[in-house]
């Protein structure tokens, strides 16, 4: 594998890593209402598991409260009945037509128990970062060892993998902090 296509494919699982911790904090409870907090929640409608965000407009209309729209209404009672099975702790108020969730404030020993769990996902993507390194280092190794990439050319591609390694463990750094202000904001 060529020099330059090493360092493309490294950058672009890191990305995805990245995109993915950012993916599991919208998920995680904040003291405020998110609409990523229920736009995944699966719903069995007629059959099959569907992600609320495509048979639902979700909108926050206050700080404190979401409102689901199904697009189609008969299927409020489904989608009830999913966000009670979820482990959201959100009491679901259904009208018939629309569905309102009231985001009750975190107490403290919660947003810290919170802020533990997100540093616990954002190490193990830090993990996951350094396993791209690695393989990339091993790619590197092979392509050197089999005499396609010269050995200054390889010290070079270990050097920007590396470079690439710290630019996303400190985007996943950034990530967590604002993460972590936001689980601490009364």
């Amino acid at each position: 594998m060529p020099y330059d296509d090493i360092l493309l494919d490294v950058e672009e699982r890191m990305e995805k890593t990245v995109d993915t911790l950012k993916g599991q904090y919208r998920s995680i409870r904040s003291g405020r209402a998110q609409a990523g907090l229920v736009e995944n929640v699966r719903v069995d409608y007629y059959g099959s598991l569907t992600p609320l965000k495509q048979m639902a407009n979700i909108t926050i209309p206050d700080p404190r409260s979401i409102l689901i729209r199904p697009y189609d209404p008969s299927v409020c009672g489904e989608v009830e009945k999913a966000i009670l099975k979820s482990d959201l702790g959100l009491n679901p108020q259904n009208d018939g037509k629309i569905i309102r969730l009231i985001v009750p404030p975190l107490s403290e020993e919660r947003r810290r128990k919170l802020v533990q769990q997100i540093k616990s996902v954002a190490e193990d993507a830090k993990t996951a970062i350094r396993n791209i390194r690695r393989d990339a280092n091993k790619a590197i190794d092979k392509e050197k060892k089999d005499g396609s990439m010269a050995e200054d050319d390889a010290y070079t591609a270990k050097d920007e993998v590396q470079e690439l390694t710290g630019k996303f463990e400190k985007g996943i750094d950034d990530a967590l902090e604002l993460k972590s202000k936001d689980m601490m904001q009364v």
